[in-house]
């Protein structure tokens, strides 16, 4: 089958909030309990709008929405204006189709397009999917966090993992002697 990735409309936000809405309720991929509506969705895409970052999908040849991918500022301090965190998320019956190293691929495009120097994942420890997929896209294990989460009546781990961008890049405001 063949797939392509285009930057998200308003009319894919249903299909976006029922993915994410799937792993809140099956999985812990999402560390929320609650669901979303779709006024959640929609703010929190005109959010990532308002900062020129992306909301990708990925749909098949009838236009629907497999699964989507988004980068968010890291931290809210401007020392980390550089680092963005973000999410890849395929529809439930689509997993282990590829469409997550897709989605990866894309996004880390488009960060390098907003000059962004790092990639942060956050990953529960748990979730092999996930992190091999971080991996073969080049990312590292940067840190470890037991027991800092709780979902379906157990602790959580937290996996750090990131990528940079431009190795070798010189932070702005800095003088090569």
């Amino acid at each position: 089958m063949i797939y392509h990735i285009r930057d998200a409309l308003l009319a894919d936000l249903p299909a976006i909030r029922d993915i994410y809405n799937d792993a809140v309720l099956n999985t812990t991929a999402i560390w929320n309990d609650k669901t979303v509506d779709l006024d959640n969705r929609q703010a929190w895409f005109s959010a990532r709008q308002a900062l020129g970052y992306p909301v990708l999908v990925i749909v098949d040849g009838d236009n629907s929405v497999l699964g989507y991918a988004s980068f968010g500022d890291w931290r809210p301090f401007g020392g980390f204006r550089h680092t963005v965190e973000h999410s890849v998320y395929v529809r439930n019956d689509q997993r282990g189709n590829g469409l997550g190293p897709q989605l990866m691929e894309a996004l880390i495009e488009r960060a390098k397009g907003c000059n962004k120097h790092v990639m942060v994942a956050a990953i529960e420890s748990g979730n092999g999917a996930s992190i091999r997929l971080h991996d073969r896209a080049g990312f590292v294990v940067t840190g470890q966090m037991p027991q800092v989460g709780t979902k379906f009546g157990r602790w959580l781990d937290l996996t750090f993992m990131q990528l940079i961008l431009d190795p070798g890049v010189m932070p702005p405001g800095s003088h090569k002697e």
